[in-house]
């Protein structure tokens, strides 16, 4: 018996030393033969990686045993794939010069590719970019991505909208699980500091095969902000102050890395003022503040990888009603919300021979408190002559001493926690000569608990089960790619009484769906591309929707659910092409999606509590449109580009009635330069943005036509570097010329509430 365990021992640790690789190797230029300085080189599938030093020379130690793909890019060179068999020989690369934006693998879709190696078209944007036009926050950052927009109220509140689709029908990722922060409120936001974010990926159209329920619009991924190199420490301090809302945000940042172990974390902190329209009006209680904590422990050997991350958001956000007293108070007023959010999340992967297992599991915890004006009897009086809009200085300075205290030790008059825990296991089979495939099982449990005085929707419990398989098949000049997907949802809720005192019976609902994705991408010439892609997605309906009784702040209205709503169920059809070459791109992307029982709210015609209702409903939905796009950087001139995208969506119900809530057509064109090299300064550079938003003639049953608008924005930032840090310096102008109007995807458009007016952005940043 002793012999035989020692013996079992011995080939264990056989087996590991024998995983034990490493690859050196060298990357030159094509042209002339020198070495490529800061190359980067990585291995998607086992998040491993490296940079060239100044001989061009890069070594990657504790690599396991199989056939992976390797990823070589660097900037002002073309990105280059390369299927590498570990154990190997020392490898030689020669990179090509090129003037096209260096390509990232993309996270989001099963395979880990090159998005020109990739057959589901992926937007990808760092946050780096997206913060260099002047952001407040990150839902609003991602509207710069063509088809994306933001769904807001007020400032602090936003969510993603994904080519007319948002909110339960956009699925948002982070950490590598799914976002559960009570996400299908009208006036609940997206939650996430933009800070510690290292980049965003959006697939647009049904990903149910890979997500399941809720991506039946696509996938908003939020890829985190990697660990240190190798045996290297670095900090960084970001600074930003926007003159619009007198509002600043500070992110402090500390990593380090030895040869298996690494460790992140980051601390932030964000506060704003009411914004000031272009009329020169503050919106009253669009102010917001945000704490934000991130945190990281990561694992790395030839046999397994672990990556625990931690992430702690606390915000307080005002619940704009009306214009009403002037104030740059940044503690919100009555009603607001204070929000608690916590992510845990743990990802590893295990690598066997030429195949491996990854599981990732995660658990989440939502608080969310609203403190609303009938709770406060004491202070009514004062409350409704502060919302009178009094301009008399000395009224304004009374006003803000009370804002300060009047929320000091109230109690909620709705709190909800929201308990989650999920989990994705999949296994990665052995590469057999060009076919990649993986099959896996998803699945979450969930918990709703009330503890205020008011209940919206009642303690509930949600399960989901899912199992899938996929496979993608490459060959020269063809990539194909499909799989198959069976999903169950369970959802049990507790009777209760309802804000109008009906008692409302517990529902017990079970809800099932098979899915599918089939697509493939055509090298028609080496500068043609296309894709075309087949999908079909679910969603079940959420609690709001099945079980919601009583008043909306945010959305200013009274709602009521539906008990028997069934799935949506939808189909969409992608076809992308694209052309390049080193100076020139152009795109162009359409859609067709058909959305079976689409569920939508409408007025009823009732009052309750002084408040229009509203009752959701379902109807089939078909949403159709594109987007159209050219990049110049012509040569020699490669530090111009100029760059233009259009982007349109129609949504109809089957009755031929407008969906709600559907952005208008837009055009946007951009002038920009850029100087990545110099004697002090590096990464300069500059532009200007005229976007043309257009008429909105097709309003939903209870929406008004939007008028169209154009706005300007400009920037410009530069990098020093020294021996020891660099240093970042950025200005951004948004709505350059003060524009008074409004967005037909703004909450407080119908308030006769228009957007915010210019914006001035400073930046300062360090990294050492």
């Amino acid at each position: 018996m002793r012999n035989t365990m020692l013996l079992t021992l011995l080939l264990a640790v056989q087996s590991i030393i024998y995983g034990q690789n490493s690859l050196s190797g060298k990357i030159t230029d094509l042209d002339t033969q020198e070495p490529v300085f800061s190359a980067n080189i990585y291995f998607p599938a086992l998040e491993r990686g490296t940079m060239t030093d100044l001989d061009g020379n890069f070594k990657i130690s504790d690599l396991p045993s199989g056939n992976f793909k390797m990823v070589i890019s660097s900037i002002g060179y073309a990105s280059y794939t390369q299927d590498v068999v570990l154990p190997s020989q020392d490898i030689t690369i020669t990179l090509k010069p090129s003037a096209i934006e260096m390509e990232e693998v993309i996270v989001s879709t099963p395979f880990h590719q090159l998005q020109s190696d990739n057959v589901m078209k992926v937007e990808r944007e760092s946050v780096s970019e997206l913060s260099k036009n002047g952001a407040v926050n990150l839902s609003e950052g991602i509207t710069q991505i063509a088809g994306v927009e933001n769904l807001t109220t007020g400032l602090g509140i936003g969510k993603p909208v994904i080519r007319g689709l948002s909110s339960n029908r956009v699925l948002v990722y982070t950490q590598g699980v799914r976002l559960e922060n009570q996400q299908y409120g009208d006036e609940h936001g997206l939650g996430i500091s933009s800070k510690g974010i290292a980049s965003v990926e959006v697939i647009k159209g049904p990903a149910s095969l890979l997500y399941g329920s809720d991506a039946i619009g696509g996938v908003l991924y939020l890829n985190p902000e990697r660990y240190a190199p190798e045996s290297s420490t670095t900090a960084s301090l970001e600074s930003d102050y926007f003159a619009n809302t007198l509002g600043y945000q500070t992110s402090l940042m500390a990593s380090t890395a030895g040869n298996r172990l690494k460790f992140i974390a980051r601390g932030s902190y964000a506060a704003h003022s009411d914004y000031e329209t272009g009329d020169g009006e503050r919106v009253t209680n669009t102010r917001f503040n945000e704490k934000d904590i991130k945190a990281g422990i990561g694992f790395q050997n030839s046999v397994y990888k672990g990556d625990l991350r931690y992430n702690f958001n606390n915000s307080e956000i005002g619940i704009p009603e009306e214009l009403g007293v002037q104030s740059t108070n940044k503690d919100p007023l009555l009603p607001y919300q204070n929000i608690d959010n916590h992510i845990l999340s743990l990802d590893n992967k295990f690598y066997l021979n030429n195949s491996s297992i990854d599981l990732k599991v995660g658990y989440q915890f939502n608080d969310r408190q609203e403190f609303e004006d009938h709770h406060h009897e004491d202070h009514e009086g004062e409350e409704h002559e502060e919302h009178e809009g009094e301009e008399h200085e000395e009224e304004e300075h009374e006003g803000e001493e009370h804002e300060g205290e009047e929320h000091e030790g109230d109690e909620p008059a709705l709190e909800m926690h929201l308990e989650t825990l999920n989990y994705n296991l999949k296994y990665n089979f052995p590469k057999f000569d060009n076919l990649d495939v993986i099959a896996g099982v998803q699945g979450m449990w969930q918990s709703n608990e009330n503890f205020g005085e008011e209940i919206l929707i009642p303690d509930a419990t949600t399960t989901d089960f899912g199992v899938f398989a996929t496979a993608h098949y490459h060959l020269s000049k063809i990539d194909l790619q499909g799989g198959i997907r069976y999903d169950n949802r369970s959802i049990e809720t507790e009777s209760y009484i309802a804000e109008d005192g009906d008692i409302l019976d517990e529902v017990d609902r079970q809800f099932n769906s098979f899915n599918g994705a089939i697509g493939a991408k055509f090298d028609i010439t080496d500068n043609l591309t296309s894709r075309l892609n087949f999908a079909s997605g679910f969603r079940a309906p959420n609690l709001s929707e099945l079980t919601s009784n009583g008043s909306h702040n945010g959305a200013n209205r009274y709602e009521i659910g539906n008990p028997d709503l069934d799935n949506e169920q939808n189909f969409q059809i992608d076809l992308a092409v694209e052309w390049r070459n080193q100076h020139f791109e152009a795109f162009v992307n359409g859609f067709s999606n058909n959305v079976n029982d689409y569920i939508f709210i409408s007025p009823s015609g009732e009052i309750i509590d002084n408040e229009n209702v509203f009752r959701y409903q379902q109807d089939d939905a078909k949403l159709y449109g594109g987007e159209i796009g050219i990049h110049l950087h012509p040569h020699p001139l490669d530090w111009l580009h100029l760059e233009s995208s259009f982007e349109t969506v129609t949504g109809k119900l089957d009755n031929d009635d407008y969906l709600p809530l559907i952005p208008a057509n837009s055009l946007t064109n951009t002038f920009r330069v850029e100087f990545d090299k110099g004697k002090l300064l590096s990464g300069s550079y500059s532009f200007i943005t005229l976007k043309n938003v257009f008429d909105q003639e097709n309003p939903g049953s209870f929406e008004t036509r939007t008028g169209g608008y154009s706005l300007v924005n400009l920037g410009a930032g530069t990098e020093i570097r020294t021996n020891s840090a660099l240093f970042e310096l950025r200005l951004s102008m948004n709505n350059l010329f003060d524009k008074d109007y409004f967005s037909h995807l703004s909450r407080l458009k119908n308030d006769g509430i228009s957007n915010i007016g210019r914006d001035i952005m400073l930046s300062a940043n360090i990294h050492i």
